[in-house]
């Protein structure tokens, strides 16, 4: 059990919006239970209740959290409302710094935006809240996020989020939307290196890298490496071209630290014929073309935390009317899964994380294993 008060100290120090003398219930205790319950896979606040209600789980509870009272749907809501989302977010980004592997300069640190759509019905708000999370792409877990209001504030978001996070040494990747100089500043002051896509919002910058990657001549002097992948009757073929000899790029010393750019073509074949594109990028790094083609891939397993925020936990149909449920249950949902995660790895379990967490769900014990992982786990 040591583990899992280790685990469950992490989130101690987390703020309230008010004081809160605790009474039968505490902010602690009902942020447990959300977390637990969301580690079943259980999709709102009113399933976690209910769960949480049963016989079974209560004795659970009891004996494994000492918690002996279970707040009604409301008051659960309520605790939830009280804690501030941005000390959950500095709770949930210590305790992810926890466990992480020493020596992480090989990783990829991929950023980018989310829209929780159904916010945007909500009376104070003019846009949906739009969640910047940045992703530790090799490991397969959220590091942390900063929420704003609409995606035409995910810019400075991002900056924002990076002067929370310790990202030295790591690969910052983005999309084209962070290709600008002054978030290349941001990472370089992070103690960190970026690799950030060039398209048509810096066209000088694309076009320069496009027309020397697209001469045969010159395209040959770079670094070259390709791979192919076949499955479900789909061919993919991507290949690499980098090269550190930028002395030609026309504005190179605008752009902080830039010492390598780079190209990935993708040819995918399916019946319906082959489609064929290629990607431009710049880089505070001197990457190798393998290094690239793993770095700009890496980028888009942001995407997979995404999609199962929303086929699995059902976020974009959550009608919870707060800013601050719905950021901390964003914030929970991403605990939940980074755990369910770590112990996939660390077990090799070949279950999927849907059926790991229906596992907890039919028996409770199932989740101890899951906080037990601890710092080993990744």
């Amino acid at each position: 059990m040591n583990e899992i008060m280790r685990i469950d100290e992490y989130f101690d120090d987390v703020e309230t919006t008010e004081e809160h003398k605790g009474y039968r219930y505490s902010v602690r205790e009902a942020l447990t239970i959300v977390i637990l319950g969301s580690l079943c896979g259980l999709r709102n606040v009113r399933q976690i209740q209910q769960w949480a209600s049963s016989e079974r789980v209560k004795e659970f509870l009891q004996e494994h959290f000492d918690i002996s009272d279970i707040p009604c749907y409301y008051w659960l809501l309520c605790l939830l409302k009280l804690i501030k989302p941005k000390s959950l977010n500095r709770c949930f980004i210590n305790w992810v710094q926890s466990f992480l592997p020493d020596g992480k300069e090989s990783l990829t640190i991929s950023f980018d935006g989310k829209t929780i759509r159904s916010t945007g019905k909500m009376e104070s708000h003019e846009s949906p809240m739009h969640i910047v999370s940045a992703h530790l792409a090799d490991l397969g877990i959220t590091y942390g996020q900063y929420t704003v209001e609409g995606k035409s504030n995910e810019v400075p978001a991002m900056r924002e989020l990076l002067g929370l996070l310790d990202v030295s040494g790591c690969m910052v990747v983005a999309d084209a939307l962070h290709c600008q100089k002054e978030t290349a500043k941001a990472i370089l002051a992070g103690q960190a290196d970026y690799l950030l896509s060039a398209k048509d919002n810096q066209q000088t910058l694309k076009e320069e890298i496009e027309d020397y990657v697209k001469d045969e001549g010159l395209r040959a002097t770079m670094d070259h490496y390709s791979s192919c992948e076949k499955q479900s009757g789909r061919i993919e073929r991507r290949a690499a071209f980098s090269t550190s000899d930028i002395s030609w790029l026309y504005g190179r010393e605008e752009w902080p630290g830039l010492v390598c750019i780079g190209a990935v073509n993708t040819q995918f074949t399916t019946k319906k014929g082959t489609t064929d594109e290629w990607h431009y990028y710049i880089s505070s790094r001197s990457l190798t073309a393998e290094a690239l083609l793993r770095h700009t891939r890496l980028e888009w397993t942001v995407e997979s935390m995404h999609w199962l925020l929303d086929v699995h936990f059902g976020e974009d149909f959550c009608r919870v009317e707060d800013q601050n449920v719905q950021e901390n249950l964003n914030i929970v949902r991403k605990i939940a899964l980074n755990s369910v995660k770590a112990y996939k790895e660390n077990t090799k379990s070949k279950n999927a994380l849907s059926r790991i967490m229906f596992d907890c769900l039919l028996d409770c014990e199932k989740i101890l294993p899951i906080l037990e992982v601890g710092e080993s786990s990744v």
